[in-house]
């Protein structure tokens, strides 16, 4: 194979397209850094166009929106061109606002604001190898159709979901849980079309005992433009119990998309795999598509508004919550996300609950910020939408490689807090704030570690963010 060393020095490169990293990429451009991007993938998003997630939740903690800046402006490129209907109310009372979006839109506005800001841009391509001397990345290996390359950068920023890059340099991490290692199942999101939307909403409305999630206030779901809630457990366990169900939960998510008549089901639950092996991967694909499959006869057979509803598709490929946590220069915890510890260093907010679905099969764990213990979700009232946390700079750097800044769902936090901070919206602040970090680290000549947290603060703050301090 051949092996070729890029021409350009960058100052700052970004591994890894997804939502952080793309919003890493354009941060680090638009403040004047020379920044490469490379991606596995053919187009930018991550989970929300690689594994069908949708809708993003959440930008906001009740009526307050504490996610803005680049996450904000991309939301209103794609309402302007009709690719999402912005912040809508979540009638799945789990949140206060959801932002339901196309994922075929979504890779073109992140393909436009990345070309925009000035980043080069490879995809097709994988992180295989890096040479590090003293403590600092010198430059990284890559394969893509051109062959072997190698390329330099001042910073690197390891935006790869599971730390790939951190732990190639060595840096240490937690897998999963801390107590056994056990971490998130996977899950294939199915999509379908042809939904009576209608028909669904009434057979919700006309029968809400069986829905008891709905109980903070029915006029939402009767008011809200894209549908989205959770239920049909009876008629769900029913299947289980005859064999028509392999799927180890005890509920359905329904999320319309943009398009009317058009939902995501987030239900499947892929246990006892790792999203760090080759081979786990590969069982969690089929098994989730299998899942899949089960899931779509059973809405069309047992719950109205989907009889004539068809497979759209799955996945793409499958979607995973956590693996790796890097183990940073500070580890956020739970208690940090439920009582909103109030660190100087904070560069972003979220609104959104510690969400564990449980490793081993049926249950999932929720937890706002002001609550002290979990409550059963039927019993949230509005009060808890409005609590949000502070996240600190720390999380993302580390104490072995000195050019490295980690953003994503690997970064240095607790398996419970991480349950927290793992979501799109959040993933757009953080990447937002790495990639400034980045730039300043870059147009200072210092260690990522060591750049004034105010003069991040403020340039944050002058791009837009939400920052309390």
């Amino acid at each position: 194979m051949d092996l070729n060393i890029l021409k350009e020095n960058y100052d700052v490169v970004v591994v890894g397209g997804g939502m952080s990293g793309a919003f890493a990429a354009i941060a680090a451009a638009r403040n004047g850094a020379k920044t490469l991007i490379i991606d596995q993938n053919g187009y930018f998003g991550g989970t929300l166009t690689a594994n069908g997630v949708g809708p993003m939740m959440t930008y906001f903690a009740g009526d307050k929106q504490v996610i803005l800046g680049l996450g904000q402006e991309m939301v209103e490129r794609l309402v302007e061109r009709g690719y999402s209907p912005g912040h809508v109310l979540d009638s799945t009372n789990y949140i206060s606002y959801v932002t339901p979006f196309s994922a075929e839109g979504l890779k073109i506005v992140l393909d436009e604001m990345v070309s925009e800001a000035g980043a080069d841009v490879l995809f097709h391509t994988y992180l295989i190898g890096l040479e590090k001397e003293a403590g600092e990345i010198k430059n990284i290996s890559i394969v893509n159709k051109d062959g072997i390359s190698h390329i330099s950068s001042k910073i690197f920023i390891d935006a790869t979901g599971d730390g790939d890059l951190a732990v190639m340099s060595e840096v240490p991490f937690q897998l999963g849980r801390e107590t056994d290692n056990a971490m998130q199942p996977m899950t294939m999101n199915l999509k379908v079309y042809g939904v009576d939307t209608q028909k669904l909403r009434e057979a919700v409305l006309n029968d809400p005992v069986k829905f008891p999630r709905l109980n903070r206030d029915l006029d939402v779901m009767k008011n809200t433009e894209i549908l989205s809630f959770v239920g049909f457990d009876d008629e769900f366990k029913k299947a289980k119990e005859e064999g028509r169900i392999s799927i180890p939960r005890e509920d359905i998510l329904f999320f319309e998309t943009n398009v009317p008549g058009e939902f995501i089901m987030n239900t499947s639950r892929i246990i006892n795999e790792s999203g760090v092996s080759a081979e786990g991967l590969t069982r969690a694909e089929m098994i989730g598509r299998k899942q899949c499959e089960e899931l779509y006869h059973f809405l069309v057979e047992s719950v109205p508004g989907f009889e004539n509803a068809k497979i759209a598709y799955s996945g793409p490929s499958v979607g995973v919550r956590g693996t790796r946590q890097i183990k940073g220069k500070y580890t956020l915890t739970n208690q940090d996300v439920l009582e909103n510890k109030p660190f100087k260093s904070t560069i972003a907010h979220s609104g959104y609950p510690i969400d564990i679905h449980n490793p081993k099969g049926e249950g999932t764990v929720s937890v706002h910020a002001n609550q002290t213990e979990e409550v059963a979700h039927e019993k949230f009232d509005k009060s808890v939408f409005d609590s949000y946390y502070r996240i600190p700079y720390e999380i993302m750097i580390t104490n072995e490689i000195s050019n490295l800044i980690v953003t994503g769902r690997c970064v240095s936090a607790s398996f419970e807090a991480q349950a927290a901070i793992r979501t799109t919206p959040t993933m757009t602040a953080l990447g937002q704030a790495a990639g400034t970090a980045a730039a300043i680290a870059v147009s200072k000549k210092e260690a990522i570690g060591d750049i004034d947290i105010k003069v991040l603060q403020n340039k944050l703050i002058e791009q837009k963010s939400f920052i309390e301090i």
